[in-house]
C-alpha cells in the first residue's frame, strides 16, 4: 500500500469512488433532493474548492490502483474518509489515518480531532479511538454521529 498527497489528477477516481461509497453508506437514508445536492457539493468542483481552501487530502493505492482516500480540515477536523469496498477489512483506513493524523500534528494540530460519522462507519472510528460526543443528529436531511478524539 502507498499512501500519498492527492494530486488533481486523482480527483475524477476520488469522487467516482465518492458518490458510489457514499450513495451506498451515507445517504441512502436520505430524500432523493438531499442526495442530489449532497452529491453535486462533493462533485469535482467541489472537491477543487476544498483543496483551495486548504483541506489536506492524501490517497492510498494498492498496486497502482486506487484504494481509498482521507481529507483533514484546519488540521483537526477528519472530513473525508473512503475506502473502495473491495479493500475494506484491509487496514487502509488505519493506514490513511495514520498518514493524516501525522500530517495534521505536523501543521500544527494539537491531536484533538472531530468527526461526523455515518451510522456504517461508527466501528472503524470507535477503533480509531473516536468517542460519540452526541447522538445521532441530522443536518439539511443528512444523518451523522458527532464524534471526538481527544489529544
Amino acid at each position: 500500500m502507498h499512501i500519498r498527497p492527492i494530486e488533481r489528477s486523482d480527483i475524477p477516481a476520488v469522487v467516482a469512488m465518492f458518490r458510489a461509497l457514499a450513495t451506498e453508506f451515507i445517504v441512502h437514508e436520505s430524500p432523493p433532493e438531499v442526495v442530489a445536492t449532497f452529491l453535486r457539493e462533493n462533485d469535482e468542483q467541489g472537491f477543487q474548492g476544498f483543496l483551495a481552501k486548504g483541506y489536506v487530502y492524501h490517497v492510498a493505492e494498492i498496486d497502482g490502483e486506487p484504494a481509498g482516500f482521507i481529507a483533514v480540515r484546519e488540521c483537526k477536523h477528519l472530513y473525508h474518509m473512503f475506502v473502495a469496498k473491495k479493500f475494506h477489512g484491509r487496514g487502509v483506513a488505519r493506514a490513511m489515518w495514520n498518514v493524516a493524523r501525522g500530517a495534521a500534528l505536523a501543521g500544527g494540530g494539537d491531536g484533538s480531532f472531530t468527526v461526523n460519522s455515518s451510522n456504517y462507519a461508527l466501528p472503524v472510528y470507535h477503533s480509531m479511538g473516536f468517542e460519540r460526543t452526541a447522538p445521532m443528529q441530522s443536518v439539511n436531511g443528512l444523518y451523522f454521529n458527532p464524534m471526538k478524539l481527544s489529544a
